[in-house]
């Protein structure tokens, strides 16, 4: 019993590391054009996209860790539309990782993105605010996802968003048995059709109007749901973090 526990232990683990980054946005919708106006796309060196991520002032964007794994040069902002871009969306950028993270599964999936240049605040392009302390997100509470990230019909130009339940860590615990990180809010994904798939990571879990999680991984590339829950970086336990980072990166 003891062998096939490990056996069992070593092909999740496997799976996680194969397919489990962040996801796209299933049985959402179209997001209306006055609205998530700090939403990022993060690209690579060929201009396409390959995560979300989120802007938090005038110089930064929060993205995932495991984004760095693209090698990401610029992030598109101002526009849900990702075929209605111009030069000025687009900002280059310097790369900030956590410096713990290593794998999802560990934790610390977390990224700043420093802007080469000021990003031009106008009535499409507003940060979203982060929370101001450690905050615990209850299980009564339904927040929000977006990303251009695969959906059920494919990858999609315009913004989707969906609206997901949070999931108790101590469920999320038993669903993730022996793989759960600390400092991680789990949302949707488990006792629902709703959720991220590929495409969609990096990019925020909206409570209460504040970016509360970044979109970490799900299981196994597996975007039809009910399965395990959603994972996503704790905004609120990174904090110190993201105001020594926005100084020093």
């Amino acid at each position: 019993m003891h062998a096939l526990h490990k056996l069992l232990i070593f092909q999740v683990l496997t799976s996680l590391g194969q397919n489990a980054d962040g996801s796209k946005i299933i049985n959402g919708e179209k997001v209306p054009e006055n609205e998530m106006l700090f939403m990022a796309s993060v690209q690579n060196s060929r201009n396409q996209h390959d995560c979300g991520g989120f802007l938090i002032n005038e110089d930064f964007v929060v993205t995932a860790a495991h984004c760095d794994d693209g090698n990401p040069t610029s992030v598109v902002l101002g526009t849900h539309n990702l075929k209605n871009i111009n030069d000025t969306m687009r900002y280059s950028v310097k790369r900030c990782k956590h410096q713990c993270y290593e794998k999802v599964e560990e934790g610390s999936d977390i990224m700043l993105l420093k802007l080469s240049k000021k990003a031009q605040l106008n009535q499409r392009l507003q940060p979203i605010s982060l929370p101001e302390t450690e905050t615990k997100i209850t299980n009564i509470e339904t927040c929000s996802v977006a990303g251009w990230g695969l959906t059920s019909v494919g990858e999609p130009d315009e913004l989707q968003m969906v609206n997901v339940p949070i999931v108790d860590l101590d469920v999320c615990k038993n669903e993730w048995p022996n793989m759960l990180p600390e400092k991680v809010i789990c949302a949707g994904g488990y006792g629902t059709n709703k959720g991220f798939c590929q495409g969609d990571s990096g990019g925020p879990l909206v409570c209460n109007g504040k970016a509360a999680g970044v979109v970490s991984y799900n299981w196994g590339k597996n975007c039809r749901y009910p399965n395990r829950p959603n994972v996503y970086t704790d905004v609120s336990q990174y904090l110190p973090w993201i105001r020594k980072m926005m100084k020093d990166c």
